[in-house]
């Protein structure tokens, strides 16, 4: 009970989380969340990040039967519309076994934006101007954060080690963060430099374009990605896996900077 006179106001409940810490929990909830920068990279560990075996077919067999169906058919429906019901099996699949369907889900809204577009053109090469976008946008978000002084590298290291400023406190931190961030928007960019000539070949009614454009598609998806998670972790293993509680500490100062 309260003193007469004192002052009675609402009472306070818990703070909202900042923006940082809902990204950092964003990070840890998906699927990088169950790497360990501090372990020693393996197959097994870069599987799972992919969502295991399953995810792997899944994030494989639409670009494949795309490539198989239009070498063998040349038509833009039958091409699109397999991994796109194909697709929607791995959904179903995932909810009949109620398995979290969010990573297919995701897959299914590419295949079908991409069969939206091509069906919508009659093209058979803008099945790929989706992804095309994606590759931008990432190159705009790995770009913004270092122009933010955030490489995104670091960010992330920092949240699946539960210390999002530690990977700033340190020169050798600070250049693993930079160096990484550059390495995959070195990786981004090789897709699109590669990519959108095929695509114009194309455009151009070059014999064999679309599927070269398809084959470097699967190439420089889900096996480069791999490759260059691989040299990430290696990068980050050695510098950003301390525990400093007193970065945490120094957090408020220095985003009020």
């Amino acid at each position: 009970m309260s003193e007469p006179g004192s002052p009675q106001g609402p009472e306070q409940g818990p703070a909202e989380p900042s923006f940082s810490e809902q990204v950092g929990d964003a990070i840890r909830s998906s699927k990088l969340g169950r790497l360990d920068p501090a372990a020693k990279p393996s197959p097994h560990a870069l599987l799972e990040a992919m969502g295991g075996a399953r995810g792997l077919i899944e994030s494989l067999l639409p670009g494949i039967l795309f490539l198989v169906l239009y070498a063998t058919t040349k038509s833009v429906l039958v091409s699109v519309l397999v991994p796109l019901v194909v697709s929607i099996g791995f959904v179903a699949w995932r909810v009949l076994q109620k398995g979290q369907p969010v990573l297919a889900f995701a897959g299914l809204i590419g295949v079908g934006i991409s069969a939206a577009v091509a069906l919508i053109t009659g093209q058979g090469e803008d099945n790929f101007l989706w992804g095309f976008t994606v590759n931008a946008v990432v190159i705009v978000v790995l770009v913004v954060s270092m122009l933010m002084r955030r490489p995104l590298v670091g960010v992330i290291a920092g949240a699946l080690t539960a210390t999002p400023y530690a990977w700033r406190t340190e020169r050798a931190k600070r250049a693993v963060a930079w160096r990484g961030t550059v390495l995959w928007l070195l990786v981004i960019g090789a897709r699109l430099a590669v990519q959108v000539p095929l695509y114009l070949a194309a455009e151009a009614d070059v014999p064999g374009s679309i599927e070269l454009l398809a084959a470097a598609k699967l190439v420089m998806g889900v096996p480069l990605y791999l490759a260059a998670l691989w040299v990430t972790w290696l990068m980050v293993r050695t510098v950003l896996t301390e525990h400093d509680g007193d970065t945490r500490d120094a957090a408020p100062e220095d985003e009020a900077r």
